[in-house]
């Protein structure tokens, strides 16, 4: 089953996974603290807009994971103060869904020790909900949050689980984890 791209969030824990048919030659890097989606170099030249964009932003004890440009909004919010789920509500409403062939949604998480939350912006919803069991939420068929089992320890055990999961095309995952004793992430690209 093709599910495009997927956010899974559960307390402490989360990952996302870019999975694509169009754009197919994409990594993850690091910049700055922050984990971007890049072409690599075999990748034809686009002006696609959604092809590049920060997908893991982390903030002083929270981190975010997204599949687009609402990531680094998300993660401003959070930094000036505002609660997780307002911060995912108001940057998923003012940018809405992409503005793409397919109405794509937008999907994003924030993944906290104590607390986490997962939204989506669909052209006929935003949904922004507290987890508290790993749930996950995709771009197509499975754009409804729903509990997903995802029983990893770790930011790498969570990258590799999401891109190892029985849904068709991955490109990348990236997982993350946060405890007490701070924030860790990690990159699957797949090679």
């Amino acid at each position: 089953m093709y599910i495009g791209r997927f956010v899974v969030v559960g307390p402490g824990i989360g990952a996302y996974r870019v999975s694509s048919r169009s754009f197919p030659n994409r990594k993850v890097i690091e910049r700055e603290g922050d984990l971007t989606v890049v072409p690599t170099s075999e990748a034809e030249a686009t002006d696609n807009p959604y092809v590049s964009y920060n997908c893991v932003r982390p903030t002083e004890s929270r981190v975010v994971v997204g599949n687009g440009s609402h990531t680094d909004p998300i993660a401003e919010k959070l930094g000036l103060g505002y609660p997780a789920r307002d911060a995912l509500a108001l940057s998923l409403l003012a940018l809405d869904f992409e503005k793409d062939d397919y109405d794509t949604p937008r999907v994003a998480g924030v993944v906290g020790a104590d607390e986490s939350y997962l939204g989506i912006v669909r052209r006929d919803a935003l949904v922004v909900e507290r987890v508290t069991e790993p749930t996950l939420v995709a771009t197509y068929e499975k754009d409804h949050p729903e509990s997903f089992e995802f029983a990893v320890k770790n930011a790498e055990e969570a990258a590799r689980t999401a891109y190892d999961a029985d849904f068709e095309h991955a490109v990348c995952a990236v997982g993350v984890a946060v405890s007490d004793e701070g924030v860790e992430t990690a990159v699957e690209n797949g090679n």
